[in-house]
């Protein structure tokens, strides 16, 4: 057997209780024969207590400080881990990022994996042993110090340890086990998926869907590993397979369409008869790209006059209120002649790689739309997805509407 990444998730390692079922997973793959790395989560709640803290000792904190504080959360969870797979008779030894070492940009809390070594990991392996990796979190390259990679960085710790060590597969254990075509708690007809190529679900990750973090899908598909999303709450002695993220190629059967993706956290701005000149869009989407505001849908709307256009566009929910306040204060620069927004809209994604070589797809949506009195205020596309922007009391009808349309709901 070949060597394996496993990564288990915040509620996966709630207590020592479940601490311990996860220990009976890495077991199971330790008694099949496979090298194992596992790499862990801070307890479920235990990051945000610690931003928590952070905050209340000052407003105005060093983030490298607050780094080493909230890397802490992981560092619990691989001791613990180690501890119990040694009482199960299975050596291990707990790893922090630092010492594997994982090394980071020097971004502090959002750090990027530039290089790993895995020498240890593999003289571990070498005697039989576990190494249990706390995720999150690695070591500046320029300064030597503590960088946390941003929420979800353990699912990039994973995959970043897997193609370092060559590890045949990464498996994302998590409460669900595996991906699904939409949220079944909004559509029950909603199943699982056994394959998904790596742009689908990076399309999904990126449009709603919270079952991997983006960067950690980027990398498994630039480095070219095999990833399994499955539950760590199944029997360790009989678990389910999950969803096995691969390649294009690896997928026998394509469906046009593969999911439904939704985001409520959606905010819409549009500018009024902003002047239609050179320059003009740079000066509306520069000062939110410094301010690190993400702009997703973005429609203009030639005026009858020809010199003055409107332009709509999308961002976070939470970025609304400053996206405005740096719109106005630039209103002189813009010129434009009205400002709106809303707050109570949704974005929903149809994603699947079938959508390259079937025409109409995103018509049979809208049509069907239509007939549920659903109402486009948006829409952008691209050459395995298409994004509608509706007004968010009609989300749950939207995504029920279209999974039936593409034929997802379970037979």
């Amino acid at each position: 057997m070949g060597r394996l990444v496993m990564k288990f998730g915040g509620t996966s390692v709630a207590g020592v209780d479940r601490i311990r079922n996860v220990a009976r997973h890495v077991q199971r793959e330790v008694a099949a024969g496979h090298e194992v790395a596992v790499v862990v989560s801070a307890m479920a709640g235990k990051t945000d207590e610690l931003v928590a803290l952070c905050k209340d000792a000052s407003r105005r904190y060093d983030p490298r400080e607050y780094d080493a504080v909230v890397a802490s959360g992981e560092q619990v969870t691989a001791g613990l881990l180690a501890i119990v797979l040694n009482d199960m008779g299975i050596p291990a030894r707990s790893w922090q990022g630092w010492q594997v070492p994982i090394l980071t940009t020097e971004a502090a809390s959002a750090a990027r994996i530039s290089a790993v070594n895995g020498e240890h990991i593999l003289a571990g392996f070498l005697a039989k042993e576990v190494a249990v990796v706390a995720g999150f979190q690695g070591m500046s390259a320029a300064t030597g110090r503590i960088a946390t990679l941003g929420r979800g960085g353990s699912d990039t710790s994973a995959v970043a340890i897997a193609a370092a060590i060559k590890a045949e597969r990464c498996d994302i254990y998590t409460d669900v086990d595996g991906i699904y075509t939409t949220d079944p708690r909004v559509v029950p007809k909603a199943r699982r998926l056994d394959r998904i190529a790596f742009e689908e679900i990076l399309e999904m990750a990126s449009l709603g869907a919270k079952v991997m973090q983006v960067r950690s899908v980027e990398l498994a598909m630039m480095k070219r590993v095999k990833t399994y999303v499955r539950s760590s709450f199944d029997d360790p002695d009989s678990p389910s397979p999950g969803t096995l993220i691969c390649d294009e190629e690896d997928i026998v059967e394509q469906q046009v369409v593969t999911g439904i993706a939704f985001s409520r956290n959606e905010a819409q701005i549009t500018l009024r008869r902003v002047a239609d000149r050179p320059g003009v869009a740079a000066a509306i989407f520069m000062p939110l790209a410094d301010a690190h505001i993400n702009v997703d849908m973005i429609v203009q709307v030639a005026s009858d006059d020809t010199v003055t256009t409107d332009m709509t566009f999308t961002v976070a929910a939470n970025d609304y209120d400053r996206a405005r306040a740096i719109l106005e204060k630039a209103r002189a620069t813009i010129g434009y002649a009205a400002l709106q927004g809303a707050v109570d809209v949704a974005k929903v994604s149809a994603i699947g790689i079938g959508m390259r070589s079937h025409a109409g797809v995103a018509a049979l949506a809208f049509k069907s739309l239509s007939e549920k009195g659903i109402n486009i205020r948006a829409i952008t596309t691209s050459e395995i997805k298409f994004s509608i922007l509706i007004d968010a009391a009609y989300t749950e009808l939207a995504v029920r509407t279209l999974h039936t349309l593409y034929g997802l709901d379970q037979v």
